[in-house]
């Protein structure tokens, strides 16, 4: 039995011997206030589970890390029975029918963002604890049967510090002030009546800030949904935002509510089944791993989206699709929930599709398709070229495995394919499908299959060649034009594609629209217009376009125009050459955004220059108009200089040149949006010119005048990131951190003084960082120092320094064995081990973070190779080490044809 890495099989052994029925769960939070008299590192948990066993036999109840105290079967003592470990869980062996089974446990609070995380805001001293649970971490919390098809309904009672706030599922019911140990606390009782996987059960506690309102609108009838099932008249749902007391002033409540509100309307509109879960929380976290979760009712996001100075455009628009995307979850994921992990993808790339397409309709980001395909696509790109890549349905033998299936390809290559879908059936055959699958599903699990067969009524299309196409298979064709020209017009017209890598070579129907630009006027006053369009089915290696023929040449060609489909585009020669000259000319934003796409992917694939890409960028940023797309090519032309050009060129001209261009660009923007783009990217370029450097100064000395940025106001995040560049470059040190760190008492500038510190550019110092990063048990930094320490680590410029042979000091602060004369070595020496030392996710944030990817060389591969090589080397942490070997393959490549 393996509890903690449970297995599918496992899983569907115990979903076939039992019908969970409900959980009664009791937590005592009152050991949670650091520093308080009773502190403690536990918490009290008491689970009643009621439950079915269909046959007789013995299974096991997942707890992780807990101190089990009892454990009682139908009112039997059964603790000595029960062999309690961690690895596997509670053992139990149960007769058919009815049982009624007990567990009392001490459970730890946690500060790696998995099962009850506790956090103290050094601000004020305030403590708040949130729950995480999805994968599978809601046997850290109470007693369960922790896999997605053994829905249950839930009592949970939670006892309190007096004046907290408690945030569940449901609405909660108060009780009278109690005595706990000798301490007055508050007692809150909720009720879920509806089916919920133990994944979904959220509790939030602390001393929250609240703010309420709601909405109220009709769910739009649709015959797929059954009458019994439609709300009587409008629908009235309560909403709720909650954010720590020392960022309260931040909490922009009325564009959040709007933004929830423009949800509701659209998922209204289109899914059929009304809301189900009766309220809508919504609850900012501190040191939060992931953007958010979906808990039924309870969603918990990320607190770096309550904005305390001014953001870019981006992270608005960010922001936007996280609280859109977690309320596509209520209906695909929780009201309809996965059998087992498989369809992972299925339930993420839903949520990715839908929260797209509710911001293109309703919300201020009617651009949401451009920055998909500049974002999201080039995740799925990046990640699907990786030796570790994976069909869209992915092996999910076990959890360990399904951790790290949270990728580029599971939500964004599998939301790329719903789209590639949606164009195929139609939207509105893709919408009548999804209602079809929640109102035969609702409450229950269900496959990729099921979704499929309701598609499939909902449009009349056969889908199942359409599936094993696209989701069986691995990486990514490439699609180009191939035509015949004479006195300006195409005599012939065929689209091309080429097999998908890495993979089998397979090719794929692809439904795609090819574009045809023309480049009027010239210089300033040049535009590039789409003068025809056609719409096509791909299949096979070539198809002919017989509607373009006659057709008068265009100066660019765009083969995946609109971006319906998944796949690369390759320009033609004379397409390249007009969008080098005049990427900023188009007056569509999709069009230019794949141009960016396709030239981005050309210098990853070592087909261009990473210093032409620069240049491109450089030239193009006056024509860009969407502030999302803007940042992203501007960061890709930072990876440009400090990743993919030879280091002879980008320490010689290649920052100083990318950091005057976004210098000179701050100084003459007149839009405080844009300005803040450039202002930001100065600061990561690493750049030592004199300008740069004088303007850095400048801004963390609070002056925007002085530093000549007419649209920007210098606030402490803007400070902080300039001070962080110039230490990191060896031009400010302690005494500007203490500094700005005496003015700042706030959890974010305690963050940003510790990526200060782990900037400073000295072997002492990064071993040091190392040290403190891998520190394990009781004293473990939580998950977002741990961030902020690799922050500073991995700073522009460290590369040098990290490079550096072990001295006797360092080799000791590190506890490096002395034949380890590197990091890097010392790295490779120790990586193994980590994934037994921490919890996956600290494992993962260490091995990523760590990975020696200052050393770019074909030594740094080789010993990459032999971890790979060892039979010793656990399986995630191979899938890791791949990923970052191929990368540091991809940038050597890129390298050696930039120096060219």
């Amino acid at each position: 039995m393996t509890s903690t890495n449970l297995t599918r099989t496992e899983a569907a052994d115990r979903a076939a011997m039992l019908e969970v029925s409900h959980y009664d769960i009791s937590l005592d939070l009152t050991t949670a206030p650091v520093g308080a008299p009773h502190s403690a590192p536990t918490f009290a948990s008491k689970t009643t589970i009621s439950l079915t066993a269909k046959r007789a036999g013995s299974t096991f109840i997942d707890l992780r890390d807990a101190v089990v105290k009892s454990v009682t079967i139908d009112g039997v003592d059964a603790t000595e029975a029960a062999r309690y470990a961690s690895e596997t869980g509670i053992n139990v062996d149960l007769t058919e029918g009815d049982h009624t089974i007990v567990i009392d446990a001490d459970c730890r609070y946690t500060n790696n963002g998995q099962g009850i995380h506790r956090f103290q805001d050094p601000a004020d001293g305030e403590t708040y604890l949130y729950s995480q649970f999805e994968t599978a971490d809601a046997k850290r919390v109470f007693a369960c049967f922790d896999q997605p098809d053994l829905k249950a309904t839930y009592s949970i009672h939670v006892v309190a510090p007096k004046g907290w706030k408690v945030i569940s599922n449901s609405v909660a019911k108060t009780g009278a002030t109690t005595d706990v140990h000798g301490n007055e606390a508050d007692t809150f009782d909720f009720s879920v009546d509806v089916p919920l996987s133990t994944y979904l059960i959220a509790v939030c506690a602390g001393p929250w800030h609240e703010v309420t309102d709601s909405w109220t609108g009709t769910v739009a009838p649709h015959p797929e949904t059954p009458a019994e099932h439609q709300p009587d008249g409008e629908l009235t749902i309560p909403l709720g935002l909650y954010c720590r007391q020392s960022i309260a002033e931040y909490l922009d409540a009325d564009t959040l509510f709007k933004e929830t509100k423009e949800g509701f309307d659209f998922y209204a509109k289109h899914f059929g089944e009304p809301y189900p879960f009766g309220k809508y929380d919504q609850i900012f976290c501190p040191e939060y791993n992931m953007g958010a979760m979906e808990n039924a009712g309870c969603v918990t996001i990320r607190d770096e989206y309550v904005f305390r100075s001014k953001p870019t455009h981006y992270l608005y628009e960010r922001r936007n699709d996280t609280i859109l995307h977690e309320m596509a979850h209520m209906w695909f994921g929780d009201l309809v929930t996965m059998q087992w992990w498989d369809d992972l993808w299925l339930n993420e790339s839903f949520a990715t599709w839908s929260a797209a397409a509710a911001q293109v309709e309703v919300s201020d980001y009617s651009h949401a398709w451009t920055t998909f395909a500049n974002v999201e696509k080039a995740w799925a790109y990046k990640q699907d070229q990786l030796p570790s890549t994976h069909p869209i349905a992915a092996d999910a033998s076990d959890i360990d495995t399904v951790e790290q299936n949270f990728d580029g390809i599971t939500y964004a290559k599998g939301a790329s394919t719903l789209k590639q879908l949606a164009a195929y059936v139609g939207q509105d055959a893709f919408l009548a499908g999804a209602r079809l699958h929640f109102a035969r599903h609702r409450f229950g699990n269900a496959t990729f299959a099921d979704l499929l067969e309701a598609l499939s009524e909902a449009s009349g299309r056969d889908l199942s060649g359409w599936a094993d196409q696209w989701l069986t298979t691995t990486g990514i064709t490439t699609l180009a034009p191939d035509f015949r020209q004479s006195a300006g017009k195409y005599t012939s017209f065929a689209v091309t594609q080429e097999g998908a890598e890495p993979g089998a070579g397979e090719l794929r129907d692809h439904r795609i629209a090819v574009g045809i630009y023309n480049l009027r006027g010239t210089g300033s006053d040049a535009v590039l217009e789409r003068t025809k369009r056609v719409e096509i089915d791909v299949r096979g290696a070539r198809t002919e376009v017989p509607e373009l023929v006659d057709t008068p040449v265009g100066d660019v060609v765009l083969v995946n125009d609109d971006d319906l489909t998944y796949s690369m585009i390759r320009l033609d020669e004379g397409s390249l050459a007009t969008v080098i000259d005049n990427i900023g000319a188009f007056t569509d934003s999709m069009a230019r955004t794949l141009c960016w796409s396709a030239t981005w992917q050309m210098v990853r694939a070592g087909q261009m220059r990473a210093r032409d890409f620069v240049n491109l960028v450089l030239r193009g940023i006056p024509g860009e108009d969407k502030l999302s797309v803007l940042e992203r090519v501007i960061a890709q032309a930072v990876s440009a200089v400090n990743v993919y050009a030879d280091p002879q060129w980008a320490d010689s001209t290649g920052r100083d040149l990318l950091a005057q261009g976004l210098l000179d660009y701050a100084k003459k923007e007149t839009d405080a949006d844009r300005a803040l783009v450039f202002v930001n990217a100065l600061t990561t370029v690493g750049s030592s010119n004199s300008d740069v450097v004088d303007a850095l100064h400048a801004i963390y000395a609070g002056d925007a005048d002085k530093a000549g940025f007419p649209a920007v106001a210098v606030d402490t995040d803007m400070q902080w990131r300039a001070l962080k560049a110039l230490v990191s470059a060896g031009l400010e040190g302690e005494e500007a951190i203490a500094k700005l760190e005496k003015t700042d008492n706030s959890a974010l500038g305690a963050q940003a003084a510790i990526a200060c510190r782990a900037s400073v550019p000295t072997l002492a110092n990064k071993s040091r960082v190392w040290a403190e990063a891998t520190v394990s048990g009781d004293d473990a930094p939580s998950n977002l120092v741990i961030r902020h320490l690799l922050a500073g680590f991995n700073a522009p410029g460290s590369g040098e320094v990290l490079a550096q042979a072990l001295d006797d000091d360092s080799r000791a602060t590190i506890n490096a064995e002395q034949s380890a004369t590197s990091l890097s070595e010392h790295f490779f020496a120790v990586a193994n081990s980590w994934w037994k030392q921490f919890s996956s996710e600290t494992a993962q944030t260490l091995l990523e973070g760590f990975y020696p990817t200052w050393e770019i060389s074909e030594s740094a591969i080789a010993a990459a190779q032999r971890l790979l090589d060892s039979d010793e080397t656990a399986s995630p942490v191979k899938r890791i080490i791949s990923e970052q070997q191929f990368l540091v393959k991809l940038a050597l490549r890129a390298r050696e044809f930039d120096a060219k």
